[in-house]
């Protein structure tokens, strides 16, 4: 008996483990990002290889933009003047993000952040996932 409560007590800590999204962690947003895949509500996937355009996320204090980038090769982007803003509100269980533009209101619930990727998932209940962006390096 003396042997299995170690085992238990262990179990349960692993079973605590929190995987919402820290506060803390919000920063790891800012930067340049590419979509990775989409799953939808059915369980389906719809990867992404080599993407034209990629996303630039600014946040500061809760407020923000996503704005639409194109990577050159020469390591510059090319963009419009569009961009959403949006605002991020802490709700029970994490993050969610309020879009809002003259023509639609929206929000996804930021379900994973660390330095490297994220996920969101809107109201429709897809699923999509982006990766931190990396510039393809052409040796001159």
């Amino acid at each position: 008996m003396s042997r299995i409560l170690p085992f238990f007590i262990f179990l349960m800590v692993l079973g605590c483990k929190k995987t919402a999204v820290a506060e803390a962690d919000l920063h790891y947003l800012n930067g340049y990002w590419e979509i990775d895949e989409v799953e939808f509500p059915d369980g389906s996937i719809k990867e992404y290889g080599m993407n034209p355009s990629i996303d630039f996320i600014h946040l500061q204090e809760n407020e923000g933009y996503r704005k639409k980038m194109q990577p050159k090769f020469d390591g510059t982007y090319s963009t419009s003047n569009d961009l959403e803003t949006f605002s991020i509100s802490e709700v029970t269980d994490g993050f969610t993000l309020q879009y809002q533009n003259d023509f639609s209101e929206w929000e996804e619930k930021l379900v994973q952040l660390d330095s490297t990727s994220f996920a969101v998932i809107n109201q429709e209940g897809v699923t999509y996932s982006y990766k931190r962006f990396e510039p393809i390096k052409i040796p001159k």
